[in-house]
């Protein structure tokens, strides 16, 4: 058997700020996917703008031949019927081209949403369980939410927006150049170039604010639902208006950060007015002297500021767009960060499903801590033979719980290994190790659903016999039939219209119905009265009698027959043994074994309010 002594560090998580060429290269493979549907929608859109540049063209044909001239009597003027058609020709082409192209890209728009999204959700669920425990849910749903919309937003504006303007502005500057004086197409360059220059200098000024104000409203949002999620106890200690003033104070901060933006958002929108009124001005201007001098007709006159009018008013919006399109980049930005989180615990490139025979676990002088400067556990070593049963017991904070921990593969030990039929964990993949092993935690967390919902998550596929019979082994199923839904009654967010007891049985049934060969009971009576602790032990050792079983116990009395007991004791296994063999040794076993036991006695002799009565209670 191959032994690991090597450290797995955690890498470092990307904290960097990405660029938004980081952030565009990111999205175009997602995009490029659907390369006919991206290369049809551009074909639509060229020909739209060349439609509408069209329109300014048969303008000035249609004035020009209307135009009477000295040479041209009135009498001879007729309806030019093909100008006019032309015209509506073209109208109708720039709408028809516009909405093909919006038909044809919408599915590469939205498969790149589902795909990121989608790539998210599962790389965040193969984080590590330390990425999980630092999160906040609050913000990064926020960053999820914002992050997806701006990609529909960065592609809608980038295809139907910018790419149409520079292809007009292309065609229209190309035409001045061609057919006109080159102080027409001077002008329209300069005050292009000023124009962009202008907003993309100032946009970048602004970009912070936003940035600013995400990460405000990401941290207002986190507060107030971390609020919400603890409800109860923010109404235990009657601190209603404590989380409001926490909650506006980080408003506060988003309200000066939004007031910034706006101010900033006024001085830009001046600038570029004023860059386009002046640029208008002088090539109406230049029109002018033109036909005053005979070089241009009036034709020319209307064509020129056609054009100017044509595309001016989609530049003026293209200072709108480019502005959403840096906040959409920003968005996503925070979004793309999520996938660059790395994955603390991976699969070896050579992992391989792990095999069951029997289901030997084996812990082999494993160290271990989740920090570096405090160590959990300390050379901790033993076996728990094919379906029999190994407990442990030991002081809150002594490491009980990091033992299932590392055999889920939540994290990588520091040193040793631990092999399940030989097979080191770090050598398998986490997938088929996950569903070998079962378990019932000690504190457990329900999906807002049905009950049948949260049974049948152990087996999403079992029959509902197959949840029922869970149900009943569980000790459960009395329970659910008695309430008015039955299985299709909710249970809440994290399942808190549950009493804790009931939360446990619903727990074992889904571990249960899951069948798994290695179980693993985290205090799972823990929430259990005496009686209905008693009710289900029977049942837990009779599930646990052809599995190898690690229980983690609070209560000595639930692990008497266990074949072994370990005693741990900050992060070292203290004694091992059998119930009998340990307390023989009357160490530190033994005095938790009477220390129960006196309290036991002692609670025994404090009557229920039951045996109180009505009488005494009045009293």
């Amino acid at each position: 058997m191959r032994r690991h002594s090597v450290s797995y560090p955690e890498p470092p998580a990307n904290q960097g700020t990405r660029n938004d060429w980081a952030t565009l290269r990111t999205l175009l493979p997602y995009l490029w996917a659907y390369k006919w549907r991206v290369l049809l929608a551009f074909t639509f859109l060229v020909a739209a703008k060349l439609a509408n540049v069209g329109v300014p063209l048969v303008l000035k044909a249609l004035i020009d031949h209307m135009t009477i001239t000295p040479g041209k009597p009135q009498a001879l003027l007729v309806l030019p019927v093909g100008i006019l058609v032309a015209y509506g020709a073209l109208r109708l082409c720039t709408t028809m081209f516009t909405e093909l192209r919006e038909f044809v890209f919408a599915k590469v728009t939205q498969s790149a949403v589902r795909t990121i999204a989608l790539k998210v959700f599962r790389h965040l669920h193969a984080l590590s369980l330390r990425f999980h425990l630092n999160r906040q849910t609050g913000g990064m749903t926020r960053d999820i939410e914002r992050g997806t919309r701006g990609i529909s937003s960065l592609v809608s504006y980038t295809l139907y927006s910018i790419l149409p303007t520079l292809v007009e502005i292309v065609l229209v500057i190309g035409y001045l150049v061609l057919h006109y004086d080159v102080w027409f197409a001077v002008i329209a360059l300069t005050a292009l170039t000023i124009y962009i220059g202008y907003t993309v200098a100032v946009t970048e000024w602004r970009t912070n604010f936003r940035r600013t104000m995400n990460e405000l409203d990401s941290k207002a949002n986190t507060r107030a639902i971390d609020s919400l999620i603890n409800y109860e106890t923010v109404k235990y200690f009657g601190n209603e208006d404590y989380e409001a003033r926490r909650y506006d104070k980080s408003m506060h901060k988003w309200e000066t950060a939004a007031i910034k933006s706006q101010t900033s958002l006024s001085i830009l929108n001046t600038g570029q007015s004023l860059i386009i009124a002046v640029a208008v001005t002088l090539i109406l201007w230049r029109a002018t002297q033109g036909v005053i001098d005979g070089k241009m007709t009036l034709g020319d006159l209307v064509l020129v500021n056609a054009f100017m009018i044509q595309l001016y008013i989609p530049l003026n919006f293209l200072g709108v767009i480019y502005r959403e399109i840096k906040q959409s980049l920003a968005d996503m930005e925070r979004l793309f960060t999520l996938l660059d989180q790395h994955r603390e615990v991976a699969d070896a490139p050579h992992a391989k499903p792990l095999a069951i025979d029997g289901a030997e676990v084996r812990f082999s002088h494993v160290n271990f801590s989740y920090e570096s400067k405090r160590q959990i556990l300390f050379d901790v070593d033993f076996t728990i033979p094919a379906g029999s049963t190994t407990a442990v017991v030991g002081h809150s904070g002594s490491g009980k719980s990091t033992l299932s921990r590392l055999l889920f593969r939540f994290y990588d030990v520091n040193s040793g290994n631990i092999t399940i039929d030989g097979q080191d964990l770090r050598d398998v993949t986490q997938i088929s190790l996950r569903k070998a092993i079962g378990i019932v935690p000690q504190d457990t967390v329900l999906f807002n659903d049905t009950i049948e919902y949260n049974i049948a998550y152990g087996r999403p596929d079992a029959s509902k016999d197959e949840i029922i019979a869970a149900a009943r082994a569980a000790y459960i199923h009395d329970f659910i039939e008695s309430l008015p839904d039955g299985y299709a009654t909710m249970v809440g967010e994290r399942g808190l219209k549950l009493s804790g007891g009931e939360k446990q049985r619903v727990a074992i049934a889904r571990t249960l119905l899951k069948n798994p060969a290695i179980l693993i009971f985290d205090e799972a009576t823990s929430a259990l009265d005496s009686k209905a602790e008693q009710a289900i032990q029977s049942q837990l050792k009779e599930i646990a009698k052809h599995r190898t079983t690690l229980v983690i116990a609070h209560r000595l009395s639930t692990i008497a027959d266990a074949a072994q007991i370990l005693v741990l004791d900050h992060g070292r296994i203290l004694e091992r043994g059998t119930h009998a063999q340990l307390l023989a040794k009357d160490g530190a076993y033994a005095q938790m074994w009477a220390r129960q036991q006196a309290r036991q006695e002692s609670e025994a002799t404090v009557p229920s309010s039951e045996e109180i009565g009505p009488e005494s209670e009045a009293a």
